[in-house]
């Protein structure tokens, strides 16, 4: 953790002793009564976190913010993966929420797996720790929007306005690395870990989706999502 997040907004709080934050604030951080620490509220002001003291169950903790913010905004980049099993929905969860895309969606496709949609990652809400776990590596209070759509016209129908690019194995007419940008905002979606059926991509076509490549080389889902945002970021000059 590069900076430990806080969801309640309140000046003093009191952590367990066994919460996650607390055992990396004493064990790695190895912070004692005065100490400060980097802290922050989730989608809030960044600051200084303090110990004010330590008993057999709990630590106290203060906190202090500067008057004078940094005005920090995520990148407007939307993406979107096909749904895919939930030990790499987590990796791409708390990997994509680090590079700092303003929304994050999951699109159940033809291809995938529809139980992994019962996942507690997605029905207990769990995927919420991941993406905090992503800004807190970022050293970032912001989270981006997450949602889950149950097929890929849903989820077009909702998207804005922008880039509209989807990563495509087979039938992809141009690298990504060599596509040219006209928009301020850009999308960007991978398919499930079989890939877009033959009816998805037709209907990527008639929203007006070009279909990019990352090369030869096939990618594991989590990989293939760094790297293609990576890429937009670049492309737009955001980074």
């Amino acid at each position: 953790m590069n900076l430990i997040l806080f969801e309640e907004q309140a000046m003093t709080q009191e952590l367990p002793l066994d919460d996650p934050r607390a055992v990396h604030i004493i064990s790695v951080l190895r912070c004692v009564p005065g100490k400060a620490f980097d802290a922050g509220f989730v989608n809030g002001p960044r600051g200084k976190g303090i110990v004010r003291s330590i008993s057999s169950s709990s630590l106290i903790l203060d906190f202090i913010f500067p008057d004078n913010q940094i005005n920090e905004k995520l990148y407007p980049v939307t993406f979107i993966a096909g749904l895919p099993r939930p030990q790499t929905a987590r990796k791409i969860l708390q990997e994509v929420t680090s590079l700092g895309v303003a929304a994050l969606y999951f699109v159940c496709t033809e291809k995938g797996e529809a139980s992994y949609r019962k996942s507690r990652l997605w029905t207990k809400g769990e995927f919420r720790k991941y993406i905090i776990a992503g800004a807190e590596q970022a050293f970032s209070t912001l989270l981006p929007e997450i949602k889950l759509f149950d097929d890929l016209g849903e989820c077009l129908h909702y998207l804005p306005e922008g880039e509209k690019i989807a990563l495509d194995n087979y039938e992809a007419v141009i690298s990504l690395n060599d596509y040219r940008y006209n928009h301020s905002r850009g999308i960007l979606l991978i398919g499930p870990e079989k890939g877009w059926s033959a009816g998805e991509r037709n209907l990527l076509r008639e929203k007006g989706y070009t279909l990019a490549g990352l090369g030869n080389r096939v990618l594991r889902s989590e990989t293939a999502a760094v790297a293609g945002i990576v890429l937009v970021l670049a492309g737009m000059k955001l980074i």
